[in-house]
């Protein structure tokens, strides 16, 4: 179980990391962040994470919104398994977690 939650954190952690990098260039690149190879790599990385809280959020919500929105939501997804990864730790009594 401790592997299966490594693997979830590490993903989510890419993610994390592909957002943020995108916002960096979104402010730094400007109006031609689209011709911006590194912005539209990062955004294929963050793609399978954006598109379905596209789905899931209301249509007042501008795309230009739902990264931050995608991000927000994993960082929550990211510190509910990096808890249940510290609890399955403590319960093993494992010597690296005291």
């Amino acid at each position: 179980m401790l592997n299966v939650l490594n693997i979830i954190q590490l993903v989510l952690y890419i993610a994390l990391l592909a957002l943020v990098g995108q916002g960096a260039l979104f402010v730094l690149s400007g109006a031609r962040r689209d011709s911006n190879f590194f912005y539209r790599l990062l955004q294929v990385i963050s793609k399978p994470f954006t598109l379905p809280v596209r789905w899931i959020t209301p249509k007042q919500v501008d795309d230009r919104q739902v990264p931050v929105v995608t991000f927000l939501l994993l960082l929550i997804v990211y510190a509910v398994v990096t808890f249940e990864k510290i609890n399955l730790c403590m319960a093993a009594n494992m010597a690296g977690c005291r």
